[in-house]
């Protein structure tokens, strides 16, 4: 589903990612593990089109997309959830989700997505008047999953989605990303603080460290391995 290779970005003199490699296969979740500045939003953010790749290449689908334009980028199929959810805060809930679909022109498949967010995400019908600016955490969250989930992707990209929200709903999100992934085959790569309940939901994990992917392997495994229960898992 997608493939990156060697990939290489630059911030200016600074080097954020030293040819890492990564794949995931259709249908599958996937984590990236990691310490603050190791280079796993970036990873993502090059993937989507925000930033630009120096070296190395990123597949989708078998095709290259490697510094495509974001639109271009959604338009194929792939959705990224920003760190930090950046809804739109004077928006509505609805005007939100509408902008998700920006690209969509079948009315029947915008009207079909949004019955598809409403039915994962409840609260979000409730609240679809209600400016997004005035939701909890945890809303706002979901509306972030919500909007990227009308454009209708084949392959979501999720930063930090438990970040800022009370650990009551973190369980709560978490169930909904499963859902999202059994239901619709939606394939997901997973950039998350909470390394044991990302490598939880996953098939496999990546562990990143400055730049470099430094171990790699079932999820299932990485949660047994001694170093990274020790760095990632709080020594349990």
């Amino acid at each position: 589903m997608l493939e990156v290779k060697n990939l290489t970005v630059n911030y200016g003199a600074i080097t954020a990612l030293q040819g890492i490699s990564l794949e995931v296969r259709p249908g599958d979740i996937v984590t990236l593990i990691g310490a603050n500045g190791a280079g796993k939003t970036t990873t993502l953010r090059t993937i989507s089109g925000l930033l630009r790749a120096q070296g190395g290449t990123v597949h989708y689908q078998g095709r290259d997309i490697t510094n495509l334009p974001p639109h271009q980028i959604v338009k194929l199929g792939i959705s990224h959830v920003p760190e930090g959810r950046m809804v739109f805060a004077n928006l509505t809930v609805m005007e939100n989700l509408m902008m998700g679909a920006y690209l969509q022109k079948d009315r029947r498949v915008v009207a079909d997505e949004l019955e598809h967010v409403f039915g994962v995400f409840p609260r979000l019908q409730e609240r679809q008047k209600q400016v997004a600016g005035t939701l909890s955490g945890g809303e706002q969250q979901m509306l972030a999953i919500g909007r990227a989930l009308m454009s209708k992707p084949k392959f979501l990209m999720l930063d930090e989605p438990s970040l800022g929200i009370a650990p009551l709903l973190v369980k709560t999100i978490f169930e909904k990303i499963v859902e999202v992934n059994r239901e619709r085959g939606i394939s997901i790569l997973l950039v998350e603080q909470n390394a044991n309940l990302a490598l939880e939901i996953s098939r496999y994990g990546y562990v990143l460290e400055t730049g470099r992917i430094i171990l790699q392997d079932q999820a299932a495994a990485l949660r047994q391995s001694a170093q990274v229960r020790s760095a990632y898992l709080g020594g349990i």
